[in-house]
Formats: C-alpha cells, sequence, structure tokens
C-alpha cells in the first residue's frame, strides 16, 4: 500500500473512532491497523465497545451497494455465500450505544 493510500485509510480509522466517542462510546484504533495490539484478530482495525471493525475506504463504492433515501439497509450475497448487510454506521453506533447489538 502506498503511503497515501495509508494515510487516507488511516485518516478513515480515526474518523470511525472519533464518531463513535462523539455519541460517548468508548472505541479505539489498533496500533498499525493490526487488531493483535488489541489481543484481536489482525484484521482488526477498530473496536466500539467489544465490536470489532475492519475499515475499508475506496475512491467509489458501486451504486447497488449504497443504501438509498427511505430505506433502513441493503443486503447482498454472492452465490452460496452468507447474506451481508449494509447499514448506515450511525445506525449501528446507536444500536451499540442501546445495547442491542449482539
Amino acid at each position: 500500500m502506498t503511503s497515501s493510500q495509508k494515510a487516507k485509510g488511516n485518516a478513515f480509522e480515526r474518523q470511525i473512532v472519533q464518531m463513535a466517542k462523539d455519541i460517548g462510546l468508548d472505541a479505539v484504533r489498533a496500533y498499525g491497523s493490526d487488531g493483535r495490539a488489541l489481543g484481536k484478530s489482525e484484521k482488526v482495525d477498530v473496536m466500539v465497545g467489544d465490536v470489532t471493525i475492519q475499515a475499508k475506504i475506496r475512491a467509489k463504492i458501486a451504486d447497488y451497494i449504497k443504501v438509498p433515501d427511505g430505506v433502513d439497509m441493503v443486503v447482498i450475497r454472492e452465490n452460496r455465500g452468507k447474506p451481508l448487510a449494509i447499514v448506515p454506521f450511525e445506525k449501528i453506533l446507536r444500536l451499540i450505544k442501546e445495547g442491542k447489538w449482539e
């Protein structure tokens, strides 16, 4: 990864931590984006409470993945794969704060 891409990823991880802290949640970024620094999988970039997060930032996200206005989430699945939910991060933070995340 080039240094500008690394810097962009680091900034995004810090943004995630700050968004969580802004609503009163405990959040921490893994040193070097390596979850082993937090006693977790190396894939973990950020922890919000007990929730582990891998952060990805891209120049463009496919339109079919974006959550449209008037919809709570988009669910996608690859053939023979598990369904995955795309949900606005602010909604996830509220669920964590309300103790409804499991």
